[in-house]
């Protein structure tokens, strides 16, 4: 089981662990042309998340920075500025601040949003459907942790169609991470580590003596 507390921290937490699972992914890939277009889309990702910020100077690169970053610097490929040097990083680089704005649905915040977007613009069929079944388990995700009692595949699925206006549909079929199932293992694990109290046996009764 994949959970929270076994997780390694988040190297630039404002981005968000799917963020880091797409760099993850995007290290991994052995074709360098397919690698490339994957940094790129992620690239996207993290500007829609910040549209407020592309007029700030040196935005894009800052981008760019942060992907040399998350990648622990083993993405490679094509750097579109001169690259960060590993051993030039002496100090945490600044994070991006969040705009407050009005989000649709609050619980699930304003990254969801911000994801949906680029998922409509990808064009890529097999990246789009990735993407939307790891927005989907994020919401659930999400949507479990502020009310355990309402969470359904049905709801996030209607709920994300919503959101993308229609334009982002699960295919049939596709069953999401079972979180309740989750923290009932985690109990169970919690319940057998508590230590129990011992039976008490009974004494036997000794056979009276005539």
């Amino acid at each position: 089981m994949d959970y929270n507390s076994n997780r390694k921290n988040l190297i630039l937490p404002e981005y968000g662990r799917h963020i880091q699972k797409m760099v993850n992914h995007a290290v991994t890939i052995e074709d360098r042309e397919e690698r490339a277009k994957c940094a790129k889309t992620i690239i996207g990702i993290m500007g829609n998340m910040f549209p407020h910020l592309r007029d700030v100077n040196d935005f894009k690169h800052k981008l760019w920075d942060h992907l040399a970053i998350m990648s622990d610097f083993k993405l490679d490929i094509d750097y579109p500025y001169e690259p960060l040097e590993k051993e030039a990083l002496a100090e945490r680089p600044d994070k991006i601040p969040y705009k407050n704005s009005r989000i649709s649905y609050k619980h699930y915040g304003e990254l969801v949003e911000k994801m949906i977007e680029q998922a409509i613009l990808l064009e890529d069929e097999t990246e789009r459907k990735h993407l939307i079944v790891m927005i989907a388990n994020h919401m659930k995700k999400s949507l479990f942790m502020w009310n355990k009692d309402s969470v359904t595949d049905e709801r996030i699925f209607d709920d994300l169609k919503r959101l993308s206006k229609g334009k982002l549909v699960a295919e049939e079929g596709t069953k999401l991470t079972e979180f309740k199932e989750q923290q009932q293992n985690r109990n169970n694990r919690n319940n057998k580590k508590r230590p129990q109290n011992k039976p008490q046996h009974k004494s036997q009764n000794r056979p009276h003596k005539k």
